[in-house]
């Protein structure tokens, strides 16, 4: 019996001495989720915003520079104002209005029913929680965008 409590004693006591759970931020990272050419030529594009810390994040500013086919095809800027929780992800609708040679890579793209490829670049501002605002950096990511069958104009 003596041994069986010093046991819950010393368990207990190293119980109590863990830090809990470890609050990691790690850079986010963004990608493209659908891109949809509206009726006036501008675009839709609904961004994948990852949040890789283990603690949740709010996302304030967005700035990143969308490169189609090697051509600048303009940049994503908003202000999202989301919180996302640890380890999560979550979509950002930004309207842009792109250059004439990107929307000729995504006409071509679509009328050719072919992928075409895509990178992004640029900043993310958020705010790990209760702590100040950091800007990440995102590095340029290369990815493809592909037509959705069915859906004219769409691109995943």
């Amino acid at each position: 019996m003596k041994r069986w409590l010093v046991f819950v004693v010393f368990a207990s006591l190293l119980t109590a001495c863990g830090g809990g759970p470890v609050r990691r931020v790690s850079e986010p990272a963004a990608s493209i989720q659908q891109l949809t050419v509206r009726a006036d030529g501008s675009w839709s594009v609904d961004l994948r915003l990852q949040n890789y810390s283990s603690i949740p994040m709010r996302f304030d500013a967005i700035n990143l520079t969308l490169t189609l086919q090697d051509q600048s095809a303009g940049v994503l800027q908003a202000n999202a104002g989301i919180s996302i929780g640890p380890e999560s992800a979550d979509v950002v609708t930004v309207s842009l209005t792109p250059s004439s040679l990107a929307r000729i890579a995504i006409a071509d793209a679509l009328s050719d029913r072919r992928g075409v490829a895509y990178s992004l670049e640029g900043t993310l501002q958020a705010v790990p929680e209760e702590k100040k605002s950091q800007t990440f950096t995102l590095k340029k990511r290369n990815n493809t965008l592909n037509p959705v069958p069915g859906l004219p104009g769409v691109l995943r």
